[in-house]
């Protein structure tokens, strides 16, 4: 019981850590969301108002029940005007996407600090939101690039899907992996090498898990490459600014947090020996 009661303190605190760390995860994802869906109005949405002319322009071409027909006239069932899903929709969805990423982030953080080396909780926070942005977008994004409405068969949504995340949880385990594996080389062979041969080894599971899964190509030879361009760039671009705004501000609200932690524990040095 003695043993029990003395180690409760140190697990209160512990949670109350990673709650911090969560909650500040949350506001630097949402805060990171409202910038994303500034960068996605401005850059992306062009590019996607012209896919959609494309499209509704070649439902008038094509015979009646083909599937770029069906596909407008399903978008058209739904009832959300196009300007309302531009503004209104895609805010909401920038926003829960990057409040959702935030808050894994910041627990992330919070068992990630102290564990790479003599990394400060800011470059240690950053670490790991580059380290998300690599495994979770930027590498599926080579393989499998996102489509513009109007390209794609209806028929292989589900497959493609299936191919995507399977490919995302490959780089995440390959991730982890790197990670726990450069760790441990560290001590032997320093730093820099271990993570030199950790970023080496996620590159090749990736590079053998990309030649292993199947690929389309489902873009039409008529389709403009301008527009498939603006739009996968616009889509890395969104994608790259949740990220990195994410990633900064959530350091600096760890930097902070940690600061004010350490200068609690210099005012009681009973807390000095308990995690932060």
């Amino acid at each position: 019981m003695g043993a029990i009661s003395s180690a409760s303190p140190v697990t209160e605190r512990a949670v109350r850590s990673v709650r911090s760390f969560l909650i500040r995860g949350l506001l630097a994802g949402l805060l990171a969301g409202l910038f994303a869906f500034a960068v996605a109005y401005v850059v992306g949405e062009p590019s996607i108002n012209a896919a959609i002319a494309l499209e509704e322009s070649a439902a008038h071409t094509h015979p009646e029940g083909t599937p770029a027909e069906h596909s407008h006239d399903e978008a058209a069932e739904t009832g959300v005007p196009r300007s309302l899903q531009a503004t209104a929709g895609l805010l909401t969805a920038t926003a829960v996407a990057g409040t959702t990423l935030g808050g894994v982030i910041g627990v992330l953080s919070a068992l990630a600090l102290g564990r790479f080396g003599r990394l400060s909780p800011r470059s240690s926070t950053l670490l790991v939101t580059g380290i998300g942005f690599v495994s979770v977008y930027a590498v599926p994004f080579w393989v499998y690039p996102p489509n513009p409405p109007a390209v794609g068969d209806p028929d292989t949504i589900g497959t493609r899907t299936v191919l995507y995340f399977t490919l995302v949880a490959i780089s995440l385990v390959a991730a982890v992996a790197a990670v726990l594996v450069g760790r441990r080389m560290a001590a032997r062979w320093g730093t820099w090498y271990a993570g030199l041969a950790a970023v080496g080894g996620y590159l090749v599971i990736m590079l053998v898990a990309a030649g292993l899964l199947p690929g389309f190509n489902e873009v039409p030879d008529d389709f403009p490459a301008t527009v498939l361009y603006e739009f996968r760039t616009a889509s890395f671009v969104t994608q790259l600014t949740l990220w990195a705004v994410l990633g900064v501000v959530l350091a600096e609200l760890v930097h902070r947090l940690v600061r004010r932690s350490r200068g609690a524990e210099a005012e009681n040095p009973e807390l000095a020996g308990l995690p932060g």
